[in-house]
C-alpha cells in the first residue's frame, strides 16, 4: 500500500480510505435507506482492509442511527486491539437529536458532538475531525476556534473540511493564517470521473493552500463499477436501483461514453472497472486518499484493485476527454481566451 502526506501535514496516510458509511444495518432514517451490511460483515471488512494496508477508516455521526457506524467501528477497534494501527476520521455538522442547536457550526454543537463520538468510538482522541458541510448560520471563526482548542486539548489531532464552497474555503485559510489557529488539511468532496465540479476552483485551491483531497462517492454510487449496462434495468439489491434520481443523472450520454472508455481501458490493464476509476483520481492533482465504500468483503478486495493500477498520463488524458464537462461561465470564457492570448 502507498502512503502520502494528508495535504502539506506531516501525518502519512495510504491512498485509499475505507469509507464506513455503510456499517450496520440502516434504517429508513439514515444516509443509506437500507443498503449497508451488519455488523458481522462490516467486522470482516475492516479487518481484510486492515490486512492488506488500509489502515484509515472515515465515518460521521449521522451515518445510521443513534451513531450506528462510529459505534460499530468503535467495537471492532476495541475487540481487535487496532486503535492504534488506525487513522481514525470522523465527521460533525448535521443534526442529531432536536432543538435549534442539534446541528451546525457552532461552539455549543462541537463541543457535544466530539464528546458523543469519543463516547461512541471507544477512543480518547479521533485523528481526522472534520466539519460535515459549512454551515452558513455560524461565523467561521467561531467554528475555527472550537475546533483549535480540541487539537489543543489532544482530543482531535488533525482537522479537516467536507461540502465546502472554495470563497468559504478560501475565508477559512485565511482565519486560520491571521488568528494563528490550527487550520483545516483535508477536504472531503464528492469526486468522480462523472462528478468533476471541484476541478473548476477547489483543486487548484487546495494546492496552493496545503490540502489533501479526499474524493467520496468515488464510483459515483457504483455507476462506474462495471455493473450498470445502458437500456437495462440496474440489478436487484444495488444502491442506483433505489437512488432512481441519481441514475438518470449519470446514465445520460456522457455518463455511458465514461463507462464505456473505463471498461475498455479495465479490459486492456486486465483489472476492473472500479480498479481502474479509482486509479484515475489518484492520478489527479492534490488527492491523498480514495474514499470507498464496502458491503462485502467481495466489494472490498475489487476496490483494493486500485493500488495496482497505474496509469499512463496518456491513459488519464482518455478518460479526461471521455468524461469532459461544462466548464461554465467565467471558467470556459477564460480557457478560450487564454488559449489565444
Amino acid at each position: 500500500m502507498d502512503y502520502r502526506s494528508l495535504g502539506t501535514s506531516g501525518l502519512k496516510v495510504p491512498v485509499l480510505c475505507l469509507g464506513a458509511m455503510t456499517f450496520g444495518e440502516a434504517d429508513d432514517k439514515s444516509f443509506m435507506h437500507k443498503v449497508g451490511c451488519d455488523e458481522k460483515t462490516s467486522f470482516a471488512i475492516m479487518s481484510r482492509a486492515l490486512e492488506r494496508g488500509v489502515g484509515f477508516i472515515d465515518t460521521a455521526d449521522v451515518y445510521g442511527q443513534d451513531g450506528l457506524s462510529e459505534r460499530i467501528v468503535g467495537a471492532w477497534m476495541a475487540e481487535t486491539k487496532k486503535r492504534d494501527n488506525v487513522i481514525l476520521a470522523t465527521k460533525f455538522r448535521f443534526r442529531i437529536g432536536d432543538g435549534p442547536n442539534a446541528s451546525g457550526g457552532s461552539r455549543y454543537k462541537i463541543v457535544r458532538a466530539v464528546e458523543e463520538s469519543l463516547r461512541r468510538l471507544k477512543t480518547d482522541r479521533i485523528d481526522l475531525y472534520q466539519i460535515h458541510m459549512q454551515d452558513i448560520d455560524t461565523p467561521e471563526e467561531e467554528t475555527l476556534r472550537a475546533l483549535d482548542d480540541l487539537v489543543k486539548s489532544g482530543k482531535v489531532l488533525y482537522l479537516g473540511a467536507s461540502n465546502y464552497t472554495a470563497y468559504r474555503l478560501t475565508d477559512s485559510q485565511w482565519i486560520s493564517k491571521t488568528e494563528h489557529l490550527h487550520r483545516f488539511v483535508a477536504l472531503q468532496m464528492q469526486y468522480s470521473l462523472l462528478v468533476r465540479d471541484l476541478e473548476r476552483e477547489h483543486v487548484p485551491l487546495c494546492r496552493q493552500f496545503g490540502l489533501g483531497i479526499l474524493p467520496w462517492s468515488p464510483l459515483a454510487a457504483g455507476f462506474l463499477s462495471g455493473k450498470y449496462s445502458k437500456d437495462q434495468p440496474p440489478p436487484p439489491g444495488v444502491r442506483l436501483e433505489k437512488w432512481k434520481e441519481r441514475l438518470a443523472d449519470f446514465g445520460g450520454e456522457r455518463g455511458w461514453r465514461t463507462l464505456d472508455a473505463v471498461q475498455m481501458l479495465a479490459k486492456e490493464k486486465e483489472t476492473t472497472p472500479a480498479a481502474v476509476s479509482l486509479a484515475w483520481l489518484l492520478a489527479k492533482p492534490a488527492v491523498t486518499s480514495v474514499i470507498f465504500g464496502a458491503r462485502s468483503v467481495a466489494q472490498l478486495e475489487d476496490n483494493l484493485k486500485a493500488v495496482d493500477v497505474k496509469l499512463t498520463a496518456e491513459q488519464v488524458g482518455s478518460l479526461d476527454v471521455a468524461s469532459a464537462f461544462d466548464l461554465g461561465y467565467p471558467y470556459a470564457f477564460i480557457a478560450n481566451i487564454q488559449k489565444r492570448w
